[in-house]
């Protein structure tokens, strides 16, 4: 539950009315009902287990079809943890609310010009759209013993190289586990569970509070240990050093926690303090130190996740930059500041810019732009990441951003159920160098290793564990069962496909697709058994739109299913229209 935040001292600020950016279509589709296709007989290969219903739910407003969230990235992956080289600050006391006001004025202007497109934060979005309802810490993660992770005494977790090193604070892992804990907290009806979530997320938040270096009238929120990354040059740190990433979740999580009923009103103004000095971090350029935000030579604004040493430098990265993002979106949300609107569009602006220069076509996309690495993992957070600026501004452009990056390596684990559709007829067999598991491994490069044909006198279906691009070709299958266990076939509608819906998007606000002048063009409803049913063909004299509220594979091609006039609830395939967001 979340209550309404009490006004506090925000007088050195300029506000800005919170408002949703809406886009409404509208159209109609007429056309004769065309007959359904007659019934096929089909022959299984290997144990098909029954196809899943395409509407199946999972737990939560999710539907099992949905593009898989990937685990949270680690920010330390890839690097190696030393012990500071030299002194960081010592720990303190909370700050008491009366001395933060009379402490020095907060920023009141930005930090620099840049360029901006217009973009704006859609408030009224449904409650699991927004920021990090996505990530709930589990009821048996609430308290973590890892590898890498555990709780100190005060219940703050820590990071640590091995079982057998000592720990440290690291301001990301705390901030995600805290807003963890947060949604958590939100769902969980128990009280006990429920009291430990907030108990949790307010140790976090405690210690960024102690942690905290006060320099140029904000707060930033040091890594106490020394940091080099192996594979990016530049990321060479001695401690205390600081990421922008960190700073704009930060932001999320005081203001989160502001919001939940069961904090005090002196913990809730302290909170709110808190991401007001937080977010000044981000209205500090790069011209002294701390820094995290700065201006590139074609004046757009980046928030760094890896600050460089010198000023105007660092690796670009676009995932800890839109995960930043997400702190300026609850900022704004909470209090309409007209700088963090400003903020947001220039960094919205930016991403869409350089989104060319993150998309790798048809293959995994670059992690970020200094070294240009494709990263499969951060591929998907790209896509979630996408998806979320698409609901967070209202606009299509980020969800068509969306759309190529599934397409251009989706994830490629099948629901359990899988099933591939043949044709009758003759179909090649591949099988890839790839690991036990078929995943790609970059020395193998998923080269060719054998092929064959095998002929089926009627339709055949197979199950399926891999939908995934190889490297170079387009989408395959690897099934998983019988006689052909290992092989790999390729996509290819309408002689093989995966039955049902695969990899959906949902949109919101509703998205726009047209259909083209004097074009026959079939749309079709998806049946229970996750096949195409009652196919209708239309025709429009001049181009005609229509608003469409998921983007899905549905039997191996992309699809859009259709939210207004006649044709609502039929699915188009992509080939046939035209979409918005280009």
């Amino acid at each position: 539950m979340t209550g309404t935040s009490p006004a506090v001292d925000r007088r050195r600020f300029f506000h800005l009315a919170g408002g949703a950016a809406v886009a409404a279509a509208t159209g109609s589709a007429l056309g004769a009902a065309a007959a359904p296709g007659a019934a096929t007989a089909v022959t299984t290969i290997g144990t098909a287990p029954a196809a899943p219903s395409v509407l199946l739910k999972a737990p939560g407003s999710a539907s099992a079809a949905e593009i898989p969230l990937p685990p949270l990235p680690e920010q330390l992956e890839g690097g190696t943890v030393a012990p500071p080289s030299r002194t960081v600050p010592a720990p303190r006391e909370a700050p008491e609310i009366e001395a933060l006001l009379e402490e020095e004025p907060l920023p009141d202007v930005l930090p620099f010009e840049f360029n901006r497109d217009g973009y704006t934060a859609a408030l009224e979005i449904p409650e699991h759209m927004m920021p990090w309802r996505d990530r709930a810490t589990k009821w048996e993660n609430v308290t973590p013993d890892t590898q890498h992770t555990y709780l100190d005494e005060a219940g703050v977790i820590q990071y640590r190289p091995d079982w057998d090193v000592p720990g440290y604070d690291q301001p990301v892992t705390q901030i995600q586990f805290g807003l963890g804990c947060v949604t958590s907290y939100r769902s969980e009806q128990d009280p006990t569970r429920k009291a430990l979530f907030l108990t949790r997320a307010k140790a976090q938040a405690g210690r960024l509070l102690e942690t905290r270096v006060e320099a140029r009238g904000a707060w930033y929120f040091p890594y106490p240990f020394d940091f080099t990354h192996t594979t990016h040059s530049g990321v060479d740190y001695r401690a205390p050093w600081y990421s922008g990433m960190a700073q704009g979740e930060a932001i999320s999580l005081f203001i989160q926690l502001s919001e939940l009923d069961d904090v005090t009103e002196d913990e809730r103004l302290l909170y709110l303090a808190a991401a007001d000095r937080a977010f000044a971090s981000l209205l500090r350029a790069d011209d002294g130190t701390p820094w995290a935000v700065n201006r590139n030579s074609a004046g757009y604004l980046w928030i760094q996740e890896y600050p460089g040493n010198e000023p105007g430098t660092g690796d670009y990265t676009y995932n800890g930059m839109v995960f930043a993002m997400f702190g300026l979106w609850d900022y704004i949300r909470a209090t309409g500041n007209e700088l963090a609107a400003a903020l947001f569009d220039g960094c919205c602006t930016t991403i869409d810019r350089y989104f060319p220069l993150l998309r790798n076509e048809r293959w995994i996309s670059f992690y970020c732009q200094t070294h240009r690495i494709p990263t499969a993992s951060y591929h998907q957070h790209h896509i979630n990441l996408f998806r979320q600026l698409h609901w967070q501004t209202g606009g299509p452009r980020f969800a068509r951003m969306t759309d190529q990056l599934t397409d251009d390596y989706p994830s490629p684990n099948t629901p359990t159920g899988a099933t591939i559709a043949f044709a009758a007829g003759t179909h090649t067999l591949y099988r890839f160098d790839t690991d036990a598991d078929g995943d790609y491994v970059a020395s193998k490069d998923d080269e060719e290793l054998e092929k064959k044909t095998v002929t089926f006198a009627r339709a055949t279906q197979a199950p399926a564990n891999k939908r995934r691009r190889i490297h170079n070709r387009g989408i395959y299958y690897r099934i998983n069962a019988g006689a052909y266990t290992g092989w790999w076939i390729g996509e290819y509608y309408p002689n093989t496909y995966l039955i049902g819906e695969y990899l959906a998007t949902v949109c919101h606000p509703n998205r726009t697709l047209t259909f083209p002048a004097a074009k026959q063009v079939t749309c079709y409803l998806v049946g229970t058994d996750g096949k195409l049913a009652s196919p209708r063909t239309v025709s429009f004299t001049n181009p005609s739109n229509a608003p469409f509220d998921r983007r899905s594979i549905v039997n191996g091609r992309a699809m859009y299913r259709i939210a207004g006039g006649s044709l609502t609830g039929y699915w188009v395939w992509a080939g046939d229209i035209t979409t918005d967001g280009r």
